[in-house]
């Protein structure tokens, strides 16, 4: 297929394919769902989902600080202010309801039975100082523990898109502006989302320049013609519009990991062409005519390159494996779109090369050939010292990665200094948190209701614990509602909002069906059988929440009768915090199919069960010592951590393959095994120091990255490729030298099989 009339003719398809691709373009669409990094197969999900029909997500919210410019909420014309705001947010289509100080109202049980009173009345400024005595029982809540904000509480309707709550959200902020006030915080989904998408197009758009300038200036410093630049520009820009064409054709919108793929691409298409190049410019240099050049170049070495994109691909297509749809869509669409890219490699290139003019070129030798030799024999010299330092540098990587910790935090991906970041601070620090803790709640066999006055003494000694683990804070559950109406029938006093005694309770049981069917958060069934304890806490981090997690769910189990209660924890956090605790069999599933893969194709090539091990070894032993660096750098294991291993010993084998296929071809060229192996490493070597270079700057490029899950990828990515390189160069060759006497011994058996 590589012969100038046939070359000729695919490229022709390649041009007419891309043509139709600008003519009919797919509709460009960035999203961020942070529930696509909730474990698939988790039954804890199947219950969420459950739960959240029965009584509402835990997500849908939007928290908004307004703060005083005086210092003072009890102040009329901030008041007012604030109360227009409300009421033009409460009309927007999209908002459900929203939750303040200014619109809340208490009940009390008086002689004519239960009525409800306004906490917060502000008509004069005598009813203001009175209103401020009832104020300190919801600071934390929806005042400020400072007193000095108020809080907005907007639930949105649920399952809004991206483009409803940018809507909505908009609309907000329309508000806000035309009745000049400005929010001291905000926080929530249709925010974070908005926010999110916003940087990702700008880091879209920068990494893909950033990575074509790259690129020039890489091809300039190794093949220094103009054809050996303009000619895989031309080729690689084919290939990332067909692979990002197919991705968007599909429905597919560009999520969060989607501003890493424009770099991937580029650099695993440029280091495929690089070995393309060179062996090109060998024969060129060596007076073969330029068509005969290009057909034998492209059929000597397309299976071999091909076997070097495909590992990759698996590399990322492992990811499928997993079960976060996030990760699974990523490591799906960058694999198929790696290979789309060796496509457009073979479609493309041939008859660009037959087509333009190709001169000779001397300058594309990377490593004078005598530092290979002198590397190589230090080799043979210290084969002992080699093996030694690899084993003593693995033994340590393996004890400090044993260290490592499992933590992630919700907003991970985000940089420390974001506006978003320092609001979450601000709610974290003065309404007791943003993210969400939901905790289900059933009555037990013994019991018939959760309102039962026994099962609410079982659920007071929860929220005593959950105080006790989480600090001072207000929870909704069928408990404050019970408190509630002891307050009611205590004339509003905050200081009855306490559990009943046993005769308040007997008083207070006939205005239940009453206040259950008030507006306001759902905390229990119409049956009265399930419902929810709700607050917000500070994002700890899933391996800190974890460890408070544990703790009251084991004083449940010794202090909770299960006859009268049952609890279990529940909500969008908890879902997150289950995806980061199961990041190691995330990167087991995904590293046992890349070993898989790789170890059959080592298989199918060399027909040996050693030299497939052996083709392992040496790319195993970079991401060993990648967890050491991890322990080094203070990188803690999460989800978008803990997929790089499969991602980068898909990219880390591809040397190894390219340096096996070479050594399999000069022994099918009758060459001795010793003498085989070093000319494979002077002429492989210098390629596998090319690709190698090139793949760490194009992935260093991506730590530059204001995502965490983009700067982790390049940074660790492109140490592991650094500590691959050396495992080939020094290690393989060493590994290699004992198979001579069974080479010399079976050779039918051998690499020429």
């Amino acid at each position: 297929m590589f012969r100038k009339p046939t070359a000729l003719a695919f490229l022709g398809i390649g041009i007419f394919l891309s043509f139709l691709i600008l003519i009919f373009p797919p509709q460009l669409a960035f999203e961020y769902d942070f529930e696509q990094f909730f474990t698939e197969d988790d039954p804890d999900l199947a219950f969420y989902r459950q739960f959240e029909k029965d009584f509402e997500s835990d997500n849908d919210y939007l928290l908004i600080a307004l703060q005083s410019s005086t210092g003072e909420v009890a102040e009329v014309s901030f008041v007012e202010k604030s109360n227009l705001v409300k009421e033009k947010i409460k009309t927007l289509q999209g908002v459900d309801t929203l939750i303040s100080i200014l619109d809340l109202e208490m009940p009390k049980i008086g002689l004519f039975g239960i009525s409800f009173e306004k906490v917060f009345d502000w008509e004069s400024e005598e009813n203001l100082k009175l209103s401020k005595s009832q104020l300190d029982q919801f600071e934390g809540s929806l005042i400020s523990k400072d007193g000095k904000s108020i809080l907005f509480l907007i639930k949105h309707d649920p399952g809004l898109n991206k483009e409803q709550g940018d809507s909505v959200y908009g609309h907000i902020r329309q508000i806000f502006s035309e009745s000049k006030i400005t929010p001291k915080a905000v926080a929530g989904k249709i925010q974070a989302q908005g926010d999110f998408v916003t940087l990702m197009q700008q880091e879209f758009g920068i990494f893909l320049s950033i990575s074509l300038i790259l690129m020039l200036l890489a091809l300039w410093l190794i093949f220094r013609s103009w054809w050996g630049v303009c000619v895989p520009i031309v080729v690689l820009s084919f290939g990332v519009l067909w692979a990002f064409a197919l991705i968007l054709f599909s429905g597919r919108a560009l999520d969060i990991m989607s501003v890493m793929k424009p770099t991937i691409f580029l650099i695993v298409g440029l280091s495929a062409l690089i070995h393309y190049f060179t062996q090109l410019i060998k024969k060129l240099n060596a007076n073969v005519p330029k068509d005969q050049a290009v057909f034998e170049t492209f059929r000597e070495l397309t299976f071999p390159v091909w076997l070097t994109v495909f590992t990759t691909s698996v590399g990322f297509l492992s990811l499928y494996f997993t079960s976060i749809p996030a990760l699974k869509a990523f490591g799906l669409w960058t694999g198929i779109g790696i290979l789309v890219i060796f496509l457009a490699l073979i479609f493309i290139t041939p008859g660009v090369l037959y087509l333009v003019p190709l001169s000779k070129n001397k300058t594309a030798q990377l490593n004078p050939i005598s530092a290979l030799h002198t590397l190589f024999s230090q080799i043979i010299l210290k084969r002992k010292v080699i093996l030694l330092g690899f084993l003593g540098l693995t033994v340590i990587s393996l004890g400090l990665g044993t260290q490592l910790k499992v933590n992630g935090y919700l907003l991970d991906n985000l940089p420390h200094d974001h506006p978003i970041q320092q609001d979450i601070s601000y709610f974290d620090e003065q309404f007791g948190g943003s993210n969400p803790l939901e905790i289900y709640l059933e009555a037990g066999n013994d019991s018939v209701s959760l309102l039962d006055f026994e099962v609410l003494q079982e659920i007071e000694k929860l929220e005593l614990k959950l105080l006790e683990a989480f600090g001072e804070r207000q929870y909704i559950s069928p408990l404050s509602l019970v408190k509630t109406l002891n307050q009611a029938q205590n004339q509003g006093s905050p200081a009855a909002f306490t559990f009943p005694s046993q005769g308040q309770y007997l008083r207070m049981k006939r205005y239940f069906s009453q206040l259950l069917k008030t507006e306001g958060p759902k905390v229990i069934s119409s049956d009265q059988k399930s419902g929810r304890m709700s607050s917000r806490v500070a994002d700890l981090g899933s391996l800190e929440m974890g460890k408070r997690r544990t703790e009251i769910l084991d004083f449940v189990q010794k202090e909770i009768n299960p006859g009268l209660l049952k609890v279990r924890w529940t909500g969008t956090a908890f879902l997150m915090d289950r995806g980061h605790e199961s990041v190691t069999r995330q990167m087991l599933q995904g590293l046992f199919v890349a070993f898989l893969v790789v170890g059959i194709i080592g298989g199918l090539m060399f027909r040996s069960l050693r030299l497939s091990l052996i083709l392992l070894i040496p790319n195993i032993i970079p991401l060993v010592w990648m967890l050491g660096l991890m322990f080094l750098l203070g990188i803690e294991f999460k989800l978008t951590t803990s997929i790089l291993f499969s991602i980068a010993f898909g990219i880390a084998v591809d040397d190894t393959i390219h340096f096996m296929a070479k050594l399999k071809t000069e022994l099918k060229k009758g060459k001795s095994f010793l003498y085989a192996i070093k000319r494979t490493f002077l002429e492989a070597g210098r390629a596998i120091i090319l690709t190698s270079v090139i793949l760490v700057v194009g992935f260093g490029l991506l730590s530059f990255s204001k995502f965490g899950v983009t700067h982790f990828t390049g940074l660790l990515i492109s140490f592991t490729l650094i500590f691959a390189l050396l495992a080939d160069l020094l290690l393989l060759p060493v590994l290699l030298f004992p198979l001579k006497k069974i080479w010399e011994r079976k050779p039918a058996r051998g690499l020429k099989a």
